[in-house]
């Protein structure tokens, strides 16, 4: 099997590759692309070391498996044309979630709609999925009417910039020094609470993490019926996302 890697050298895209490294993923040839102020650099891969490429038509060789994890822009170009080189796309970014034909699938709750995959397959937003893990034995057991969820969500899912933001500010706090006035968020996040994850669309009053949350928990449920209310919070812890759900 060969697998591709898109955006290798990012948070998850790391990750991605350690996780595969660690569980002996059954793949003969691993290959990782990311942007052009990446290629060339070598990545430690097991007993092998990898020269991350970029991408372009020449680059687009048969592949088994692409995993892509380099935002929608990256995505909606280059998923399709891995696909249609005979790939089966995963794509965790935003920008197949929602399109008719992409199944997006959550492995525990609804693994089946894979049968339907024309190439690419999305994955949920983060906070979606923790949540329909844990809504799907409801909903098969009593059935559900409506969702009322307020998430507690990490800086982690902003980026490794909020999780260096969050620890100068915190470490200035504790040695009372001068705390650096915030880049990435509109507020202070160390030792605070921002009541918005996200930013707001045009003409709606709800953040797009928290129009995610609504449309992605329908969608995988296969219940567009379920009333779904979401407040979606960002909170100074470094990673891992909490939840209430009602």
């Amino acid at each position: 099997m060969r697998v591709a890697v898109v955006g290798a050298t990012g948070a998850v895209g790391s990750t991605m590759l350690g996780v595969m490294r660690e569980r002996k993923f059954p793949a003969d040839e691993v290959v990782p692309f990311a942007s052009d102020r990446s290629v060339g650099r070598v990545i430690d891969y097991g007993d092998q070391e990898l020269e991350v490429r970029g991408l372009s038509e020449e680059a687009i060789q048969p592949f088994d498996l692409a995993l892509f994890s380099a935002g929608a822009a990256v995505s909606g170009e280059w998923a399709p044309r891995f696909a249609q080189a005979g790939a089966v796309v995963v794509d965790n970014s935003s920008r197949w979630r929602m399109n008719e034909g992409v199944p997006l699938v959550v492995s525990e709750v609804n693994p089946d709609d894979l049968a339907d995959h024309r190439g690419i397959v999305a994955n949920p937003n983060c906070s979606t999925m923790q949540t329909v893990v844990a809504l799907k034995p409801i909903l098969d057991a009593a059935g559900i009417e409506r969702l009322v969820i307020t998430t507690m969500q990490s800086v982690s899912g902003t980026g490794q910039r909020a999780v260096e933001e969050l620890h100068d500010q915190t470490r200035a706090v504790i040695e009372a020094a001068e705390i650096p006035s915030p880049a990435i968020y509109p507020h202070q996040i160390a030792f605070n609470v921002i009541p918005q994850a996200g930013s707001f669309p045009a003409d709606s009053d709800s953040t797009d993490e928290e129009l995610k949350l609504v449309n992605e928990t329908r969608k995988i449920l296969g219940r567009s019926d379920i009333g779904v209310s979401a407040t979606c919070t960002r909170v100074p812890v470094y990673t891992g996302h909490s939840e209430s759900v009602n």
